[in-house]
């Protein structure tokens, strides 16, 4: 098949170009705010149309690029980026992804999955991925509406599909994953704008960052506290944004500097139903949470156990929660990292092996926790728990009850 440029095409076909935003729309409030999902329709429908056209133009010459060595194909030494293949499927092996600004990860599309991750969005390979204005409100909404679609990055992946579909269980819509007028028009109802300014503060900046995260845990057993790296990355969390976006966002931003007025997502305020039940489906990677009355409070996206250390079966109960815990290490219970082979206490923070929160179940050793590698969730296979964003395991934690809220594992 032909990988070209869009742009390209319609040069080389001789037709009217699209206007410059249906390729690369600035970003700014006012593009997000304004994006709708008839424009963005109507945008789809023309790039694919003329790329069509193009592609079955015997004039038009092919520019894939040569075969040469895959620099994404060099697996991983990261455990929380190795996902295991399905067993007893005999099927060719899936695409391994370049994580986006991680030198040498890269993480395995599951064998369910239809689609590559949000940050890696099926484009030619030629043209530069920028991410979508309207997308990028889509995913703000489905957010605020308690669908979360992970990392916020602009781009019609996986969990933003799934994000789509939850929604569309919560308002009893036909639920099919992919946006379209009944979803827009009931999920554009919240007026509230996507965008908002956010200024950052002299404690943001005293926040007890940390110059490098070690991938070892030997070495992260030798630190005191697995902070953050730096404000972008502290304030992409806190806005549920991905890290690449909040740049783009503000190219001109000094993040070091008190006072500096930056361009966020509008994420509102989190759910307050207290939940009751929790179903975690491990087919699909994705975590609904349930009131009393058995209506949905949220839907997450989650990242769940491979098949050599699976997540657990059958209905447990939630037992603790524990915000910014430490985290007990034993190769012999668990599993062995690296060549770790004695038991370490790993400190507590953001960026240790289960992020800023962890929900304690009644099956020793599982539980509900948070991720250094937000962008990461059910991009990857975990050790037997459900791991989740930190903003949204710290959301779920203020939830459940320790004691009554039950956890059932599906699929």
């Amino acid at each position: 098949m032909k990988t070209v440029s869009t742009a390209f095409l319609i040069l080389a076909a001789g037709l009217a170009p699209l206007p410059a935003y249906a390729f690369s729309e600035p970003l700014s409030e006012s593009s997000i705010d304004t994006a709708d999902f008839a424009v963005w329709t109507q945008q789809q429908q023309e790039a694919d149309s003329v790329a069509a056209s193009a592609r079955n133009d015997p004039t038009i010459p092919d520019t894939e690029a040569a075969e040469g060595p895959d620099e994404a194909a060099v697996p991983s030494t990261d455990p929380e980026t190795v996902a295991s293949a399905a067993d007893g499927i005999d099927s060719p092996a899936p695409p391994e992804i370049a994580v986006t600004d991680e030198p040498g990860q890269v993480v395995e599309t599951p064998a369910y999955s239809t689609d590559g991750p949000d940050e890696a969005a099926l484009e030619t390979a030629d043209e530069p991925k920028t991410p979508d204005p309207f997308l990028i409100r889509l995913q703000v909404l489905l957010d605020r509406a308690y669908a979360s679609p992970g990392v916020i990055d602009g781009y019609l992946g996986d969990n933003t599909r799934k994000a789509i579909e939850a929604y569309e269980r919560m308002r009893d819509l036909p639920a099919d994953g992919e946006p379209d007028a009944d979803l827009w028009n009931i999920l554009a109802v919240d007026q509230g704008k996507a965008m908002t300014t956010y200024e950052i503060t002299e404690a943001d900046l005293e926040e007890r960052f940390v110059e490098e995260i070690p991938s070892d845990y030997g070495e992260m057993a030798e630190m005191e506290w697995l902070g953050y790296r730096d404000p972008v990355e502290m304030l992409a969390e806190r806005f549920h944004v991905h890290a690449d976006l909040l740049k783009k966002l503000n190219p001109n931003a000094d993040f070091n500097a008190s006072g500096t007025a930056i361009l966020v997502p509008n994420i509102g305020k989190g759910p307050e139903a207290k939940v009751a039940k929790i179903v975690v489906d491990k087919t699909r990677g994705e975590l609904f949470a349930y009131d009393a009355a058995g209506a949905i409070v949220l839907a997450y996206p989650v990242t769940i156990g491979s098949a050599d250390t699976p997540s657990p079966d059958g209905v447990l109960t939630v037992q603790a929660i524990a915000p910014n815990p430490t985290y007990h290490y034993s190769p012999e219970t668990n599993f062995q990292q690296g060549e770790n082979k004695e038991v370490l206490t790993i400190p507590a923070g953001p960026n240790g092996p289960v992020g800023s929160m962890w929900i304690d179940l009644s099956q020793p050793t599982f539980g509900l926790h948070g991720t250094a590698h937000p962008e990461l969730v059910d991009k990857s296979n975990s050790h037997g728990c459900v791991r989740l964003t930190n903003w949204d395991a710290e959301t779920l934690a203020k939830l459940v009850e320790p004691g009554v809220t039950v956890v059932e594992f599906e699929g």
